[in-house]
């Protein structure tokens, strides 16, 4: 049953419609793809908002990982965590 009846710019995404975009957006190649075009053409606001966020987030990651690799700690993890 969907009781939504404002505008369609503004139709709210499900908690299923988000757990699909989050599966989609974490396929390698395709997911960044997808993330790159609802991010800037989507016709619903909210896709379009999440699709910002979860790109920020992505990009945080990248440079989290970067500069954990670059001072060296990246490798002191993993060589702790090997047996």
């Amino acid at each position: 049953m969907d009781y939504y009846d404002g505008p369609e710019e503004y139709r709210p995404i499900s908690m299923w419609g988000y757990f699909g975009y989050q599966i989609l957006f974490g396929i390698p190649i395709v997911g960044l793809i997808c993330l790159i075009v609802f991010s800037v053409s989507a016709k619903n606001r909210n896709l379009k908002n999440f699709a910002r966020s979860y790109f920020c987030v992505l990009i945080l990651a990248i440079i989290l990982f970067l500069l954990l690799l670059a001072s060296g700690a990246l490798a002191a993890i993993i060589g702790a965590l090997s047996f």
